[in-house]
């Protein structure tokens, strides 16, 4: 009885040593060295399939008949386990081109960086939150009341043409929305949610339905800026546009403000910079409008203030050379990779 016990636990041994080799295999990294740890941990001098073997000594003959073979027959399957494997391996080497040489080093990995637009933007905004003012986004699905009615647009302002704005189709037509064509609406918003004093720029893209050249795309971005409070002058226009223009082109940077037109500010200027002798607008600004100001309920005679928008890619290529403002939408790694630091 305790011979037939014996012989079964060797030989449940014997099973659970072939499981536990297989297993093991399996779940090697597929390397070299992996491999021959195993080799060693199961077919070595001192290891698993050896300690096996040294049973055999202990017991008697007619034992030795039975577990010998079995024993035997664990050794030439984990030799072939171990054959089968290292073939495996092999042929995954093989596969790689003679031509290459596998102890070079590897390559460089390309370090990424932040996009030229988002690098001019934050830095447009750092130099206005240095400043006092706040950053907002906005959404770029707007309704006309907003892209339009509060900003003093008129309803037969060429803007609001379908060939100049990209409408989107509606189940209700009484609530027409539309692709922002400017950043202009969070004027309106966030003077219907804050109360004076509001200082604040709203960076984000805008869409216009227009042909592309190397001046003007269909999709682009802009810097909204706003600021109202009690008596607020346009010397504090000048001054704060002027103040920006140091901070992203030199402290010796020339500026040159003229009339201009827009419909949600009154006076309205644009600013230029002496830029490579050449006089280059930058911004539109000007004084916000009083129908503006009273379209949200603000009373014009107690509050004023003054709006500007940026162009970032404008400044951009102002500061960077870029030629054509399609590059910025190419996601060509040969421009990208300019700005990388």
């Amino acid at each position: 009885m305790k011979n037939t016990e014996s012989i079964l636990n060797i030989l449940n041994n014997i099973k659970g040593l072939k499981k536990s080799a297989t297993d093991d295999l399996k779940s090697l990294s597929k390397d070299i060295d992996s491999l021959e740890n195993w080799r060693i941990d199961y077919l070595g001098r001192n290891g698993k399939l050896s300690s096996l073997m040294k049973i055999l000594a202990t017991i008697p003959n007619e034992e030795k008949k039975i577990i010998g073979p079995k024993i035997n027959q664990l050794k030439v399957d984990l030799n072939e386990l171990f054959s089968n494997h290292k073939d495996s391996l092999n042929s995954n080497f093989s596969s790689i081109d003679e031509n290459y040489d596998i102890s070079l080093p590897g390559r460089k990995i390309e370090l990424g960086n932040y996009h030229p637009t988002t690098l001019i933007i934050r830095e447009i905004c750092n130099a206005f939150a240095s400043m006092g003012f706040e950053i907002h986004e906005g959404n770029e699905i707007e309704t006309e009341k907003y892209n339009f009615d509060l900003l003093n647009i008129p309803s037969d302002h060429p803007a609001r043409d379908q060939w100049d704005t990209i409408w989107l189709n509606t189940i209700n037509p009484d609530n027409k929305y539309l692709l922002r064509t400017h950043t202009s609406p969070m004027q309106a918003r966030i003077m219907e949610q804050k109360n004076p004093p509001i200082r604040v720029v709203v960076p984000g893209k805008c869409y216009r339905y227009e042909a592309t050249d190397a001046t003007h795309e269909w999709e682009f971005h802009q810097i909204e800026g706003l600021a109202i409070d009690k008596k607020i002058s346009f010397s504090e226009l000048k001054g704060t546009l002027f103040e920006m223009a140091r901070k992203i082109f030199g402290s010796d940077q020339k500026v040159r403000f003229r009339c201009d037109f827009f419909p949600f500010v009154e006076p309205g200027v644009d600013m230029s910079i002496l830029w490579d002798g050449k006089w280059i607008e930058i911004l539109g600004a000007g004084m916000v409008h009083p129908k503006v100001l009273t379209g949200v309920g603000y009373d014009p005679t107690e509050y004023s203030g003054f709006a500007f928008g940026i162009g970032p890619e404008r400044v951009s290529m102002l500061k960077n050379k870029i030629k054509d403002i399609r590059n910025f939408h190419l996601n060509d790694l040969r421009f990208l990779s300019q700005f990388v630091k």
